[in-house]
């Protein structure tokens, strides 16, 4: 007999992850490392960290994101990432959809019976 698991956590991906550094870093700047901690607290550790960096560089190229070399603690130096004003479009067109998508799914689950509705989970699975 098999046991089933647990899904595994969600994982946010492509253009939602860079949505999500984006939200992370608008108001305050942050080293990558800083980035994956606040994904992992926020029920997002499912996930290679090594793509968080990956994703890091491509939004710099794109201009989302700037960066620099921050030399100023002890230990060795760390890249420190700053969203730009395209970033911060770029956030503000993403929660424009997904704002769109929320109340299209508030209108689906609330057309659902009570007993077919998924039971809400929040963060990672225990």
């Amino acid at each position: 007999m098999s046991t089933l698991q647990p899904p595994p956590g969600p994982r946010p991906s492509g253009d939602m992850l860079t949505a999500h550094l984006l939200a992370l870093l608008k108001g305050w700047s942050a080293y990558g490392y800083d980035l994956v901690q606040r994904l992992e607290a926020a029920g997002f550790g499912d996930f290679n960290k090594g793509s968080i960096y990956r994703a890091l560089r491509q939004m710099e190229s794109l201009g989302l994101v700037s960066s620099h070399w921050d030399t100023a603690a002890e230990g060795p130096a760390r890249r420190m990432y700053t969203v730009t004003p395209n970033g911060l479009s770029f956030l503000q067109h993403w929660l424009a959809i997904l704002d769109v998508q929320r109340k299209g799914l508030e209108l689906l689950l609330n057309a659902a019976p009570p007993s077919t509705r998924p039971a809400t989970r929040r963060g990672r699975p225990p």
